[in-house]
């Protein structure tokens, strides 16, 4: 009798152990499969696109540079009604105000430089000598352009864009900030690098 409860023990404990064992080997070769949907950073460099969740993203912020698409940073920044407003006050001060240069997709050529209005995507890169430029949100006067209202400096050689991206006539940077293709694949889900139905 005492055989078979010590029989039943130790095929119990082989039951465990041998489930311990399988549920490690299945972690083991699932971790590395999952992972390999994820882009490489060889495809990232490439191009491939990446995806951003921008559903914790409060009005004002910047989330950037994320991870670089193409091997450039990437900025994106959730404007507020206030910085939204301010777009239309600058317009005689900027180089190409109506977004003519070929930098945006035709569906970012408008007054934001965007697909929702609230959400700027631009690569963050000076279109001067590739500096990265610094976000501003402000909309009040700085200390080195007494009436510029918030956006983007480049501290390198003093490019100024607006919070769209668009530069400022008389500065280095010949052109505005570059929008990537994107889209919306949810509420939440911001896909970068490629257009909606492209892939």
């Amino acid at each position: 009798m005492s055989d078979d409860g010590t029989n039943k023990g130790r095929r119990n404990f082989l039951i465990g152990a041998t489930s311990v064992v399988g549920t490690a080997g299945v972690a083991g070769v699932a971790v590395p499969f999952l992972g390999s949907w994820n882009p490489s950073a060889k495809a990232l460099a490439a191009g491939a696109a990446i995806k951003v969740d921008v559903s914790k993203m409060k009005p004002g912020e910047i989330l950037g540079p994320i991870p670089a698409w193409r091997d450039k940073p990437v900025f994106v920044v959730r404007r507020t009604q206030e910085q939204l407003d301010m777009l239309s006050e600058d317009i005689g001060r900027l180089a190409d105000p109506d977004s003519l240069e070929e930098q945006q997709p035709e569906y970012a050529q408008n007054e934001t430089r965007s697909i929702k209005p609230e959400f700027l995507v631009l690569l963050g890169i000076c279109t001067h000598l590739s500096c990265s430029p610094k976000f501003h949100p402000e909309v009040v006067a700085t200390t080195f352009d007494s009436t510029w209202t918030g956006g983007f400096y480049c501290p390198c050689h003093g490019s100024k864009f607006d919070l769209a991206g668009r530069v400022f006539s008389g500065v280095p940077a010949p052109t505005n900030l570059e929008v990537p293709p994107h889209y919306f694949e949810s509420d939440a889900v911001l896909v970068i690098g490629e257009d909606e139905g492209v892939a």
